[in-house]
């Protein structure tokens, strides 16, 4: 089976992670807009969402989202958005690659999922108190938007909470989402090959809400909960965290520039702002930042166009108050390739901007 496949597999999974959300969500709703006449509203602490990899054919990891957020109307709309930044691996770095490399987080920070329910799947609720049904749902992951359908086990506990549960443990392949690059990604950071299957489970608490305000969701003055990053640091970063998070920053490949020019794309900017983040909760750490391009055209022009590159993103830290004394630009031109230039993927890689430890 081959890497790209592999990786479509895993992506497939997580999105059928976030598509059992959206089911859930679904057929939560209509129970409570018929029955109560009230907004229900998820309760984050008491849901979970998770979804297993299988690594090197043998290796089975379990992650989570730590922070989901969604309602459901009184005229049966349901939304639900998965902070895609709070994905749970149990290791900080894992934490990272999931974010930067696979979802990429700085340009799709949440996924949602929208639904409508039935007056009739309403009143069935509301008789048999429990149960299993196919819902369709609408899922908004890495930019693409999707219509799927899952089948889905809905509870009325009391007249004030609702379960919604996967029947089985869902897979859904991710190809849709165009997150095939980022499984790539993840298997050239971690040096693993993923298995082209995943599964993902979900059990989520509803409550009413009382309250008389609010007719939609987007209107809804609600506080949501703040976004939050599983095992994310606050404050000022460790050198060990600082070192991993450079690391696979590098790896995103999503700082551009004009073809043949060191002016910076604004598409760069997402990423780079980022950079700047982790670069400032860095403070003790001076940092090298590499330019490198590929081996296409004169060796001597790319050498200038490399260190010309890595000036602007210097420059564009510096601009933005990172102390001028704490970093450094080169250019290394198309010397240190991380893949041969083969391919056009390939050589994609290795036209890049890094950013390393400066040990002087």
């Amino acid at each position: 089976m081959s890497i790209t496949s592999k990786s479509q597999a895993l992506k497939s999974a997580v999105l059928g992670i976030l598509a059992t959300i959206a089911f859930s969500i679904v057929s939560m709703a209509p129970a409570f807009s018929e029955t109560l006449e009230e907004r229900w509203t998820l309760d984050s602490e008491a849901s979970s969402l998770t979804f297993q990899s299988v690594k090197n054919n043998s290796k089975v990891e379990t992650s989570s989202f730590a922070t989901l957020t969604g309602g459901i109307e009184k005229d049966g709309a349901a939304k639900v958005e998965i902070e895609l930044e709070s994905v749970d691996t149990k290791v900080d770095l894992r934490n990272v690659r999931m974010r930067f490399l696979f979802f990429e987080t700085f340009n799709f920070p949440t996924a949602t999922i929208e639904t409508q329910v039935s007056a009739a799947l309403i009143e069935s609720l509301k008789e048999k108190r429990r149960i299993t049904v196919p819902l369709p749902y609408s899922l908004d992951l890495h930019g693409v938007t999707k219509g799927r359908e899952a089948e889905v086990v809905i509870t009325l506990i009391t007249d004030e909470m609702v379960s919604i549960t996967s029947k089985n443990p869902i897979s859904v392949a991710v190809a849709d989402f165009n997150l095939e690059e980022g499984v790539a990604k993840l298997q050239d950071a971690a040096k693993v090959q993923i298995v082209p299957t995943a599964s993902v489970s979900f059990d989520f608490i509803f409550r009413a809400m009382k309250t008389d305000t609010a007719t939609t969701l987007a209107a809804d003055a609600t506080p949501r909960p703040q976004r939050t990053a599983a095992l994310e640091p606050e404050g000022n970063l460790d050198t060990e965290a600082c070192v991993g998070r450079f690391e696979i920053l590098s790896r995103t490949g999503a700082i551009y520039f004009k073809s043949g020019s060191a002016d910076l794309d604004g598409d760069s900017l997402p990423l780079l702002n980022t950079v700047l983040d982790i670069v400032q909760r860095c403070p003790d750490l001076n940092i090298v930042v590499a330019g490198h391009t590929d081996s296409a055209g004169d060796s001597g022009y790319n050498q200038g166009l490399s260190e010309r590159r890595a000036r602007s993103v210097s420059t564009f830290l510096t601009v933005n108050g990172v102390d001028q004394g704490r970093m450094r630009s080169v250019g290394f031109g198309e010397d240190k390739p991380v893949a041969p230039n083969d391919t056009a993927r390939n050589r994609g890689r290795n036209r890049r901007i890094e950013f390393l430890p400066d040990n002087g």
